[in-house]
């Protein structure tokens, strides 16, 4: 049996990055002694995420960084032999997207533009256009970034091409037109986590879920960072206050006996899907 230590961090990352790299150097530093294999970081973790969801000062936008830029090389240093993913806004040709790299000290493994807009949010950023999975030391990984996660469609594809880790890296608000008085009573609190178990179970996969804490703006994050099992099951889980979730497991043992008797990806009923391949709704 080979185990491979899984972990979500639910933390706060503001603007000021150089204080995020300090935050980021303490933390991998403290997952490495621990032994994780694989550290999913919130999204939004270099420059912080829009204080606005439905009006975003555009202004006042999160900085961002280029691909190659020294501050994910700084983190792929850290990283070492851990496989880590990071969110962070991206500057590509004057287009600013969320996205996510996964990196180890040898560089970048794969990468992930937040695809699914909520509400303001394409008034900040440029939105992807594809998901893919990848080739990590710890298997092969798909990475999804916070609203992605709503639609079954998004792990479905990542599933389909293989990945049997999921990396959910969230900056998931409380909700903003409900507020409750307790996080427990919250409408996007329950949607979080069911949503993680959901895409995990459907697509007998491994997910591991992260998410920003604290406040910036208007938008109050939730935590409640999670590893989950093929079968939906919650391994290991944070608060709504910082912590790192926590799970040891053989994902292809898991994953294959998960599927053993039920193969959810093989038996899907494509051609009962025709009336949506024939709007283009696939």
């Amino acid at each position: 049996m080979v185990t491979t230590r899984l972990a979500a961090l639910a933390g706060h990352f503001g603007r000021d990055i150089d204080r995020a790299l300090l935050k980021l150097q303490a933390l991998i530093e403290s997952a490495t002694n621990d032994g994780v294999d694989l550290l999913v970081l919130p999204d939004a973790c270099l420059g912080g995420y829009i204080s606005d969801l439905r009006r975003p000062d555009t202004e006042e936008l999160p900085p961002a960084l280029a691909a190659d830029s020294p501050e994910l090389g700084a983190v792929a240093k850290m990283a070492g032999r851990m496989t880590v993913c990071i969110g962070y806004t991206e500057l590509c040709d004057g287009v600013r997207y969320n996205a996510a790299a996964c990196v180890t000290g040898d560089g970048v493994l794969g990468s992930h533009r937040k695809v699914h807009q909520p509400a303001g949010e394409s008034l900040a950023y440029a939105a992807g256009d594809s998901f893919t999975a990848f080739d990590t030391p710890v298997g092969r990984i798909g990475m999804l970034i916070d609203y992605d996660k709503t639609f079954p469609e998004s792990a479905r594809t990542l599933a389909l091409d293989g990945a049997r880790i999921i990396a959910a890296l969230s900056a998931w608000p409380a909700s903003i037109t409900d507020r409750a008085a307790r996080m427990t009573q919250d409408r996007q609190s329950r949607l979080f986590d069911l949503y993680d178990s959901a895409r995990a179970a459907e697509n007998q996969v491994v997910l591991v879920s992260s998410n920003q804490t604290g406040i910036q703006g208007g938008l109050r994050f939730l935590g409640q960072a999670k590893v989950v099992g093929p079968g939906g099951d919650v391994l290991a889980r944070t608060g709504t206050k910082g912590g790192l979730a926590v799970a040891e497991l053989d994902v292809d043992y898991e994953v294959n006996r998960a599927r053993k008797v039920l193969r959810h990806l093989e038996e899907r009923r494509i051609d009962t899907y025709r009336r949506l391949l024939d709007r283009g709704e696939h």
